[in-house]
C-alpha cells in the first residue's frame, strides 16, 4: 500500500466528478462559446466579489497572467521570499513579462505588512526601480501551509492604496485559508486587485485554475493566455470538474487539517525540534530535519520504502501534505512509519 503525501495535487477524479466531466455541455472556449467554462468564470468571480475571471490550465499561469496585468516590464513586484511565484514559477515573471522581483523574508511565511511596505520604493523615477505591485500567498505553501492574517492584509492594503501600489492574491489554496480562519472568501477578495485560485489541489480537480480582476484586466489577460500558448477549445469538460470541486468538496478541506495535526502531533513526540504542531493550521506539515543526522533526501527515500511518498524540498526539509484520497486508516500508517524513522534519524546522531 502507497501513502502518497507528497501533495494535495496527486488526487484523483471521484466517480462523481468522473459523471459531471461526462455530462458537461461543452463549446470553443478560444470564442468564449464555451457554457460550462463561462459559468465556472462568473460564479468564481462572484464568490471573491469580483466581476470577471478567466480560466488557465495551472496556478502558475493564473499568478503570471495577474501580474502582468499589474507590473510594466522594467517594473517590481514585492513577495515574500519562500513564496511560490519566486521560488516555484522557474523565473516566468522575468521571462516573460520583463518583471523584477524583491523579497522580504518571514518565519513560515506570516505576513506582516510592515516588512513589505518597507521595501515599497514606488515612483523612483528614472535612474532606480519603481515597485508597483506586492504579491500576497495564502497559504504559504514553503511556510507550512500558514493562513495569513485577515487584520494583516487590511493593513497592508490600506498602506499599499496610499501609495499607488496594487495587491495580487497567490490564492491557491485560498479555499484552505477560508475553512481554516472562518473569514469570507469576498473579505480576502475586496483587498486584492488580482487573485488566482487554483481547483486541483485541495479541491481535488485533475486541473485547472482561475485568474479573477475586473472585466478590463480579465480581457487583457485572455489576450495574454492565447499568446502563451493556453487557448483551450471544448474545456468545459475540465470546468465541470472545477463545478464538481466547488459543490462538494470545500468544507471537507477541515478533515484534511485534522490528518495534517495529527501527523505533526505523532512526529513533534518523537523529535519535538522537527514541527511544532501548534503552527499547523492546514494540510500542511513541514518536517525541519536540522537536528538529525540524515538528510531530507535521505528520509524521504526512507519513507518510500516504508510505503509513504513525501517530498524533500530542501538540505533539511521535507514536506507531508494530506488530501483527500488520504484516509484516517493511512494517516495511521504514515505516523507508524514517520515516528520509526524519526527516531531512528534523531537518535542515531
Amino acid at each position: 500500500m502507497i501513502v502518497d503525501l507528497r501533495s494535495d495535487t496527486v488526487t484523483r477524479p471521484s466517480d462523481g466528478m468522473r459523471a459531471a466531466i461526462a455530462a458537461a455541455p461543452v463549446g470553443d472556449d478560444v470564442y468564449s462559446d464555451d457554457p460550462t467554462v463561462n459559468s465556472l468564470e462568473e460564479r468564481v468571480a462572484e464568490m471573491f466579489g469580483k466581476e470577471a475571471a478567466v480560466f488557465t490550465p495551472s496556478g502558475s499561469l493564473a499568478n503570471q497572467l495577474a501580474i502582468r496585468t499589474l507590473v510594466s516590464p522594467g517594473e517590481e513586484l514585492l513577495c515574500e521570499s519562500n513564496s511560490h511565484i519566486v521560488r516555484a514559477e522557474l523565473g516566468a515573471a522575468a521571462t516573460f513579462s520583463g518583471i523584477t522581483t524583491r523579497t522580504w523574508t518571514a518565519k513560515r511565511g506570516l505576513l506582516v505588512a510592515q516588512s513589505a511596505l518597507e521595501l515599497a520604493r514606488p515612483n523612483s523615477g528614472p535612474y532606480l526601480v519603481s515597485t508597483t505591485a506586492i504579491a500576497v500567498e495564502n497559504t504559504h505553501n514553503f511556510g507550512g501551509g500558514t493562513v495569513q492574517p485577515i487584520s494583516e492584509i487590511e493593513k497592508l492594503a490600506q498602506a499599499a492604496k496610499n501609495l499607488g501600489l496594487m495587491l495580487h492574491l497567490d490564492g491557491a489554496r485560498i479555499w484552505n485559508a477560508h475553512v481554516a480562519s472562518k473569514v469570507a472568501l469576498q473579505d480576502y477578495g475586496k483587498y486584492f486587485e488580482t487573485i488566482s485560485v487554483c481547483l486541483s489541489k485541495g479541491l481535488g480537480a485533475p486541473i485547472g485554475s482561475l485568474m479573477i480582476s475586473n472585466k478590463e484586466r480579465v480581457a487583457s489577460a485572455r489576450v495574454w493566455r492565447k499568446r502563451y500558448g493556453a487557448g483551450m477549445r471544448q474545456v468545459g469538460l475540465l470546468a465541470a470538474a472545477g463545478h464538481f470541486a466547488l459543490d462538494n468538496n470545500i468544507e471537507r478541506l477541515a478533515d484534511d487539517h485534522k490528518r495534517a495535526k495529527t501527523l505533526a502531533l505523532a512526529c513533534n513526540q518523537v523529535a519535538p525540534s522537527s514541527v511544532n504542531p501548534d503552527e499547523i493550521e492546514t494540510n500542511i506539515v513541514g518536517l525541519d530535519l536540522a537536528g538529525s543526522s540524515w538528510s531530507a533526501a535521505e528520509f524521504a527515500e526512507a519513507t518510500e520504502k516504508e510505503g509513504i511518498w513525501i517530498s524533500a524540498l530542501g538540505p533539511k526539509y521535507v514536506r507531508l501534505v494530506t488530501h483527500m484520497d488520504v484516509s484516517d486508516s493511512d494517516i495511521q500508517s504514515a505516523v507508524e512509519v514517520l515516528k520509526k524513522l524519526l527516531e531512528r534519524a534523531f537518535v542515531a546522531k
